[in-house]
C-alpha cells in the first residue's frame, strides 16, 4: 500500500506543474545505495541554505536523519547530500526545504546487509535518451516498477543535435561549454516522467562518450584533436555532469578528471560494478585514416596488447575485485556491447573502432579476470548501440565452441535512434554468440535476480513518439546460475 500510494504522487500531485516551480525545478533524486547511507540530491533555483530530511515513511513523520547544506553558485546551486546512518535493505522518503518551500518527496532505498541474502534483486538497465527523438514515456513506467537501482550507463545528455523526425528540439547548439552543459542538463530533467524515474528510485550512473562529445578518447576527441582544448571542455563537462547527478561529494570532479568506477554490495546475492570506459582510454586504433563510421579493418594497430578501454589502474582494480568476489552474481555495468561483433560483409572482417571491438587486447583482459574469478555467473549489461542485445560472450570468439565465461544484456534506448533491422540480421548472422538482437523499438532492460536464475525482459514502448505510450515485453530471457549464456524463455 505504501509503494502503492507514492507512486500515485509520483504519477500526479508530486509531479504537477506547481511542484516544478521554483525553488525545485528539477525535482529529487538519489543514488549510490549502501547498506546504511545514500545520497540525496536536488538543484535549486538560488544560491542558500537547503534543509533536507530522510524518513521511514512516506508521510516523513519518523524522520530518521536532517541537516542542512548549502547551494552554492560555484556547482550550479546543486546539492549532494550523503545521508548515512540508516538501516540495511529498506525503502526511505526524503525531502529538501528551500524558504519555506518542500520539495517533491522522494523515494529511495538502502541495499541488503552485506552478510543477508536478500530472496531477489530487480534493477532497470537503460542508456542513450536523446531528448529531441522520443518523449520519456519508458521512464514514466519505470517509475512504477518495483526496484533496488535503476543502472544508467551512458548518454544522459547529448550535446549535440541529430536525427530523423525529430519530436521536440534542444535549446542552444552544440554544448562545449560549462553553461552550455548546464542548460542542455536543465533542459533534460525540466522532463516530468525522467524526474518521476530519479524520485521512485536510487540510481548509479556512469557516462559515455556524449556526455562531453561524439566518440572521445581520453584526452580528445574526433572533431576534437588538441588535447589542451579538448581538456578544458572536459573539465566543464564532468563538472556540469557532477552538478546533475547523485552522486557523493567525494566524487566531485578535479578539472578534467573524476573518478566515477565503483563497487557496489547487495547482500550475498550480487556485486555489481559501474566501469569507466571514457576517461582512461586509448585513442581509436589506425585513427589517421579512420573513415567515417568508425569501421577498422585490416587494422594491426588494433591487436595491440597496450591499448586500453579502462585505463591501468581501472584494469587493476576490477582484476582485483573479481578475485575477492565473493557474491552469487557478478554484475558489470558498463557503456557498450562488449561481445565481439563482426560487420564485414562475406569473408571480410570489419570492426567498429569507438567499441570494445576496437581494444580486443583490453576486452580479453577484462574477460580473463572474470573467467577467473571464483564467482562464476557473471552478467555484462550495457547500452550505447541503440538496440537491444543478448550474447554470449566466449573465451575466444574465434571459436564458437570455446567457453562462455559471463552472459551480456544491452538494455536498448530509451529513445535515441539505432541501425537498420536489415543491418542487425546480418550481424546475427554473422555472429552466432550473438544470441538476439532487435532494433527500432525503445525502452529499458528489467533484471530481476534470484539465487537460481537470471531473468532479464526487455521492456519496449508501442510508440517513443507519444508520451502516453504503453510498454510491453519484447523478449525475455533467463541465465540460469551454474550455466552462463542466453536461454530464451
Amino acid at each position: 500500500m505504501l509503494r502503492r500510494s507514492f507512486l500515485l504522487g509520483v504519477g500526479g500531485l508530486a509531479f504537477s506543474a506547481a511542484a516544478q516551480d521554483a525553488p525545485f525545478p528539477f525535482g529529487v533524486a538519489s543514488g549510490c545505495p549502501r547498506s546504511t547511507s545514500v545520497v540525496l540530491w536536488t538543484r535549486v533555483a538560488a544560491a542558500g541554505p537547503v534543509g533536507w530530511e530522510i524518513a521511514e515513511d512516506e508521510r516523513l513523520q519518523r524522520v530518521v536523519a536532517r541537516g542542512t547544506a548549502t547551494a552554492e553558485p560555484r556547482w550550479a546551486h546543486s546539492v549532494h547530500v550523503d545521508a548515512a546512518g540508516l538501516r540495511p535493505g529498506r525503502p526511505y522518503w526524503y525531502r529538501f526545504t528551500m524558504n519555506g518551500v518542500t520539495s517533491p518527496v522522494g523515494r529511495t532505498r538502502t541495499a541488503p546487509d552485506p552478510a543477508t541474502t536478500p530472496t531477489h534483486l530487480r534493477f532497470v538497465i537503460a542508456s542513450c535518451q536523446q531528448y529531441e527523438q522520443g518523449y520519456y514515456a519508458a521512464w514514466r513506467h519505470a517509475a512504477t516498477e518495483e526496484l533496488d537501482a535503476v543502472l544508467f550507463v551512458g548518454d544522459y545528455i547529448y550535446e549535440m543535435s541529430w536525427g530523423r523526425n525529430l519530436v521536440r528540439r534542444h535549446t542552444g547548439g552544440r554544448c562545449t561549454l560549462l553553461d552550455e552543459y548546464r542548460q542542455r542538463y536543465a533542459q533534460y530533467k525540466s522532463d516530468p516522467d525522467l524526474q518521476a524515474a530519479h524520485a521512485a528510485h536510487p540510481w548509479i550512473v556512469t557516462w559515455d562518450d556524449h556526455e562531453v562529445s561524439d566518440d572521445y578518447t581520453g584526452d580528445i576527441g574526433p572533431i576534437d584533436p588538441d588535447p589542451a582544448r579538448f581538456l578544458g571542455q572536459r573539465a566543464a563537462a564532468y563538472q556540469a555532469y557532477w552538478e546533475h547527478m547523485p552522486l557523493p561529494n567525494a566524487h566531485r570532479p578535479d578539472g578534467p578528471s573524476m573518478r566515477l568506477y565503483d563497487r557496489y554490495r547487495f547482500g550475498t546475492l550480487a556485486e555489481l560494478v559501474a566501469l569507466d570506459d571514457r576517461q582512461y582510454r586509448s585513442h581509436h586504433a589506425c585513427r589517421a585514416t579512420l573513415k567515417r563510421g568508425k569501421a577498422l579493418e585490416n587494422c594491426a594497430e588494433r591487436l595491440d596488447p597496450n591499448r586500453t578501454m579502462l585505463g591501468d589502474a581501472q584494469e587493476a582494480w576490477f582484476a582485483d575485485g573479481m578475485r575477492r568476489a565473493s557474491a552469487r552474481w557478478n554484475v558489470v555495468a558498463q557503456q557498450t556491447l562488449m561481445a565481439e561483433l563482426d560487420r564485414g560483409p562475406g569473408e571480410r572482417h570489419v570492426y567498429w573502432a569507438d567499441g570494445w571491438d576496437g581494444y580486443p587486447a583490453a576486452r580479453q583482459r577484462l574477460l580473463d579476470a572474470v573467467a577467473a574469478s571464483p564467482v562464476k555467473d557473471t552478467l555484462v549489461l550495457g547500452g550505447d548501440v541503440h538496440s537491444f542485445w543478448a550474447a554470449d560472450l566466449k573465451q575466444d570468439f574465434a571459436r564458437p565452441t570455446s567457453a562462455t565465461v559471463a552472459t551480456e544484456f544491452v538494455g536498448g534506448s530509451i529513445t535515441s535512434q539505432g541501425p537498420s533491422p536489415d543491418r542487425v540480421r546480418g550481424y546475427l548472422a554473422k555472429n552466432p554468440h550473438i544470441r538476439a538482437a532487435s532494433t527500432g523499438v525503445f525502452g529499458f532492460g528489467l533484471v530481476t535476480l534470484d539465487a537460481n536464475k537470471a531473468d532479464v525482459s526487455f521492456r519496449t514502448l508501442a510508440d517513443v513518439r507519444d508520451p502516453k505510450s504503453t510498454i510491453a515485453t519484447h523478449q525475455r530471457f533467463v541465465v540460469e546460475a551454474g550455466r552462463p549464456g542466453v536461454v530464451p524463455a
